[in-house]
């Protein structure tokens, strides 16, 4: 079950990982003050962004294989424990709000289920058997693709959703904050964003967490442009469930389009509040009906529909 049976063993393996160290300089640092302590913190957190930095090609690789599958009906699912399976579903559950994608389209899934969000429970990190259980309770695909997370990269729960994900031809991308981790080299796509030693020894939530959260949203969200989900840096297929969220459906449709007020309603109105297809109507002088159609027919980009009614 775990990849490390005996307790020694495994304190072992601890030792040798980045994330795990124990930083002497800090052996201290409850004596301090708080406003000191606040800017060691956010020092430490400053250098996040650079461990990111170093790790774009393989971001930007394992986003372009996720947006090919996905452009064929594949859906992405995160698999994790603890901070990273929290991370994971997070992620997962903006999507629907901010790119109008069905809630299965984009998955968490967190050792020990739903509950784990806010309680820990024993000893779900460390089987492999239940991530096969959780993925094959999805009805895995070719065109989906399993994002293994774990700060260690040596979690048993996400090195066994890769492995077992893999096994069933869907597409497999690691992320890790230890070099030479178990989880990249299990995967298709390996992505480890080193990130060093945490102010509190192992508390992988902090350094580790914020990479896993920066990694994540560049996975989802260019994934998303790349499929035709904005337009610019527009979110056109944002879906208006609340009086804010309308107020900016029309500040959308202003900004894409330059319309005044007036013709903004009268077009959103024709298009049942759908962002695009407002856009459409007013930029290509089309109907809403001919705006779906269009858009149907141009996979959802908006780009390409404009195109079309140009033709």
């Amino acid at each position: 079950m775990t990849s490390s049976s005996h307790p020694r063993d495994l304190r072992a393996e601890l030792e040798t990982l980045t994330t795990e160290a124990f930083r002497p300089e800090l052996a201290e640092i409850d004596r301090l003050p708080t406003l000191e302590i606040a800017h060691l913190m956010n020092g430490e957190d400053a250098t996040v962004p650079a461990a990111v930095a170093a790790r774009l090609p393989q971001i930007a690789a394992a986003i372009d294989a996720i947006a090919e599958r996905m452009a064929l009906g594949g859906r992405l699912v995160y698999a994790g424990a603890g901070t990273a399976g929290r991370l994971g579903v997070l992620d997962a559950s903006e999507c629907p709000p901010t790119f109008d994608t069905d809630p299965s389209q984009v998955v968490g899934l967190i050792a020990g289920g739903p509950g784990a969000m806010v309680t820990s429970v024993e000893g779900a990190e460390d089987s492999r058997e239940l991530a096969a259980k959780d993925l094959d309770a999805l009805e895995l695909t070719a065109r989906d693709t399993v994002v293994g997370v774990s700060a260690s990269g040596r979690t048993p729960y996400a090195v066994g959703a890769v492995e077992h994900a893999r096994a069933r031809g869907a597409l497999t991308v690691g992320l890790s904050c230890n070099a030479d981790s178990a989880l990249a080299a299990a995967a298709d796509h390996g992505i480890e964003i080193v990130v060093g030693p945490e102010l509190l020894t192992g508390s992988t939530r902090l350094k580790a967490g914020t990479a896993q959260k920066l990694v994540l949203n560049m996975l989802s969200t260019i994934t998303m442009i790349r499929l035709g989900k904005t337009y610019g840096n527009l979110m056109v297929d944002v879906r208006a469930s609340n009086d804010k969220l309308r107020a900016r459906s029309h500040r959308i449709v202003a900004l894409a389009t330059g319309a005044g007020d007036e013709e903004i309603e009268r077009a959103l109105a024709a298009t049942g509040g759908e962002v695009k297809n407002a856009i459409l109507t007013i930029l290509g002088g089309v109907d809403g009906a001919t705006a779906k159609r269009l858009l149907t027919e141009s996979g959802g980009h908006l780009r390409a529909a404009l195109e079309k009614s140009a033709g």
